[in-house]
């Protein structure tokens, strides 16, 4: 049996905040059970809901110091089988204690520091011996440096294997060195610009991608845009160094979650066969429900966001009155920066029956807005995976999407002379060119029905299930263990 550990600061349906929390969720439970131990540990967030955490079994606690700074903290450890798949909590009110999950940065390095070195604590306690520990973002990337050095010595961790998988590249736990070491009680040789240092301050993710056996993210294009000055967040010289070991495997999505056949969230169930009329009903019933236009002739696009730069809401804000005419409907759902949300608010109370602004989140319109409309937006700066256009495609919405990271290793550009293709996409980060590719997408709805209901069909058969990806994770994980 091979033993995997995946290690995470979140996981559905225990905690999520991003899409990170998604894949944690849901990838350990692909495998086959025969030959894989899949498991994963997380943090004991009090926020976890109450429905799962008054389950939690209790294995014991220890004390443990990870510095100078903090010399005796406690590890509790809590179990939760969930599924089929085994769950690990580590416990420590001080630092997992808060309403949320993240708080300021200097908090979240200390807690995720000491989040790292329990990790490899508690294994030799609850008699768990993973021959590779799956390492998720910068919340996890002092257990590839623990590992290597301070562990070591313990015959116990010789052979553990280590992937460290970057969602967000943007996102790396920095702060100062000094504080960092005192810490995590690492030895001053490590913070050198070759291993822990960047920019004269310590870097958790860098530390974690030069620790791990191998590096994978969450695209094949996102593997090779981080290798570059524009996307690389100053880490590029290091993954360029380490291409030999950076491999890209795009996110997958659970479709029992997401099926337009199955899914109690949408007015009406619909498949590839009956889905023209699905989704008419569909649409009918979310115009309503939002106050908009009931027309089933208007265009309904779709945006799911965080609403912020990353997400190409700058360009979308220079296109809004031409993107949004007298035969276009938008529904947002989402929060984020201030200028946007009141961007759309702005934009909903002007036009009442086009722009319907949700600042919120809510996963139960969400499945309604992917049922409904005809297309999404997604004009990403950058964009490691996405998942919101590979559910869109099975729920038979077009994407339109910039060309970056997983947006462009999944959409495929309409080719109406060879009817190929599944959604739009343009190239350059460049608002006029955004709005061409939004009123080309106009064009083949309105005027080429044929050309469309073939895109549609296409998108909602193609298969970008977690079964795919789940293969070539097998595969790195056999090469690196060695069976």
């Amino acid at each position: 049996m091979k033993k995997i550990l995946f290690a995470a600061s979140e996981c559905v349906p225990f905690m999520k905040t991003v899409g990170l929390a998604d894949v944690v969720g849901a990838l350990p439970k692909e495998f086959d059970k025969n030959e894989w131990d899949v498991r994963v540990i997380m943090p004991n967030y009090r926020a976890i809901p109450d429905k799962f955490r008054n389950s939690f079994q209790y294995i014991t606690h220890f004390y443990m110091g990870t510095g100078p700074y903090v010399q005796n903290a406690h590890v509790g450890i809590m179990k939760y089988e969930y599924e089929g798949i085994t769950y690990y909590f580590i416990d420590n009110l001080d630092y997992f204690g808060g309403e949320k999950p993240y708080s300021d940065a200097r908090t979240d390095v200390e807690k995720f520091i000491f989040f790292c070195k329990a990790v490899l604590s508690v294994l030799p306690v609850i008699d768990f011996k993973p021959d590779l520990i799956h390492c998720h973002d910068w919340q996890t990337g002092f257990i590839p440096v623990y590992l290597k050095t301070e562990f070591a010595a313990n015959p116990f961790f010789w052979d553990i294997r280590t992937m460290m998988t970057i969602h967000n590249l943007r996102f790396q736990g920095i702060w100062d060195m000094k504080t960092i070491k005192g810490l995590s009680g690492l030895p001053d040789s490590l913070f050198t610009t070759d291993k822990l240092e960047f920019k004269k301050d310590a870097n958790m993710l860098k530390g974690g991608l030069v620790y791990a056996d191998f590096i994978t993210t969450v695209s094949n294009t996102y593997a090779n845009e981080i290798q570059t000055d524009y996307y690389g967040e100053g880490l590029n010289g290091l993954l360029s160094a380490r291409n030999q070991s950076l491999f890209g495997i795009v996110n997958g999505v659970d479709y029992s979650l997401y099926d337009p056949k199955t899914d109690k969230a949408i007015y009406e169930n619909y498949d590839v066969r009956s889905s023209k009329k699905g989704k008419a009903a569909n649409k009918a019933a979310l115009q309503e429900a939002l106050g908009l236009e009931v027309d089933p002739d208007k265009y309904l696009i779709g945006l799911i966001s965080r609403l912020t730069d990353q997400k190409g809401l700058d360009l979308i804000q220079y296109g809004m009155e031409r993107i949004i005419d007298e035969n276009t409907q938008l529904v947002v759902i989402g929060t984020g920066e201030q200028k946007y949300e009141d961007m759309f608010r702005y934009y909903a109370s002007r036009y009442p029956d086009r722009v319907s602004a949700n600042i919120l989140y809510s996963d139960d319109l969400a499945h309604k807005l992917y049922a409904a409309a005809d297309a999404f937006l997604m004009p990403s700066l950058f964009e490691p995976c996405g998942l919101t256009q590979i559910i869109a495609f099975h729920y038979g919405t077009v994407p339109i999407v910039r060309e970056t990271g997983g947006l462009k290793d999944t959409v495929e550009a309409l080719n109406e002379f060879e009817d190929t293709g599944d959604g739009f996409s343009f190239v350059n980060y460049n608002g006029d060119e955004l709005i061409n590719t939004v009123n080309y997408s106009k064009y083949i709805y309105f005027e080429q029905k044929g050309l469309w209901r073939n895109m549609v069909k296409r998108g909602m058969k193609k298969d970008l299930s977690w079964g795919v990806s789940k293969k070539k994770y097998e595969e790195l994980y056999n090469t690196l263990i060695g069976r």
